[in-house]
């Protein structure tokens, strides 16, 4: 497989930080791509956003994982209401 000639503009300052810790760009960017691209063979929209995770806050992230986990965490709570928590009978605290 052989390589493309790409044109890029970056943050001046930001390309300054690389060079200075030596970092491969062209390597950071090809594998930037990888992570952002689905599998082979998955459909588009089938594979989670891997790049774009990397990129979220931590509180990003939690409010992200209630939203998606919101009817689980509903279903749970009214299990718990309704027969208690396992194991709690056994306590003995």
């Amino acid at each position: 497989m052989g390589k493309a000639e790409l044109k890029i503009k970056v943050d001046e300052a930001l390309l300054a930080q690389a060079a200075e810790r030596g970092l491969d760009i062209p390597r950071i960017v090809e594998e930037a791509l990888k992570l952002a691209l689905p599998p082979p063979g998955l459909a588009e929209g089938s594979a989670p956003d891997f790049a774009l995770d990397k990129a979220l806050s931590d509180e990003e992230k939690a409010r992200r994982w209630a939203e998606e986990n919101a009817e689980a965490i509903k279903a749970n709570r009214k299990r718990i209401e309704e027969f208690g928590i396992f194991g709690e009978d056994l306590r003995s605290w």
